[in-house]
């Protein structure tokens, strides 16, 4: 009997401000694998801190520990032939670093858009309690944002529809990893969250 050989996933990895439009963008990139039926999972910084993470809490250390256990899972899940798109705020360079370094076939994502336009987008309030001293060590505000030193792909998703910026990610990603194409399914009215 022969062992079939894995074929590792690519862990693709949204990163940027809180409002910037990761979780849509992901959204979209999610129904792109799918069409493809290629094998996906989605992790999305909300729903993993209110699930397997809801123990930790915003300080440097526990964010650090929450993209560490993100990216162990990422890694599993890629070499095990599932393609990973992780959506996190990430805002640490020293910790997308990590996640690069063990998961296989790494793509990091900024997705660029100024704080003032993520503040716009806020329909949470996050920012405007951050701004008023309710939250604390609120990324973009009173805890720095480290800019990606060499993503391989940066999106700006100012003065776009999600849309639009989810089909320039998939363009991207199809010229840079060679992936099948698939864009005709996304909705230029989608919503960001």
């Amino acid at each position: 009997m022969k062992n079939k050989k894995i074929i590792k996933g690519r862990v693709v990895w949204l990163t940027g401000l809180s409002c910037s439009g990761k979780t849509t963008i992901s959204k979209e990139l999610i129904k792109y694998f799918k069409k493809n039926k290629l094998p996906v999972q989605w992790l999305d910084g909300d729903v993993v801190r209110k699930t397997i993470n809801k123990d930790l809490g915003f300080s440097k250390k526990d964010r650090d520990e929450n993209i560490e256990r993100v990216t162990h899972i990422a890694q599993m899940l890629a070499e095990n032939g599932v393609n990973v798109v992780a959506a996190f705020v990430s805002p640490y360079r020293k910790m997308r670093n990590f996640a690069r370094k063990i998961c296989p076939n790494f793509i990091e994502v900024y997705v660029e858009c100024d704080i003032k336009e993520c503040i716009r987008r806020d329909t949470k309030g996050l920012y405007k309690k951050a701004l008023a001293g309710k939250i604390r060590d609120f990324t973009g505000i009173q805890d720095p944002y480290e800019l990606p030193k060499k993503p391989e792909i940066i999106i700006n998703t100012e003065g776009k529809k999600a849309g639009e910026s989810a089909r320039e990610l998939i363009s991207r990603l199809e010229r840079l990893a060679r992936w099948p194409k698939y864009t005709d399914h996304i909705n230029d009215n989608s919503t960001r969250s």
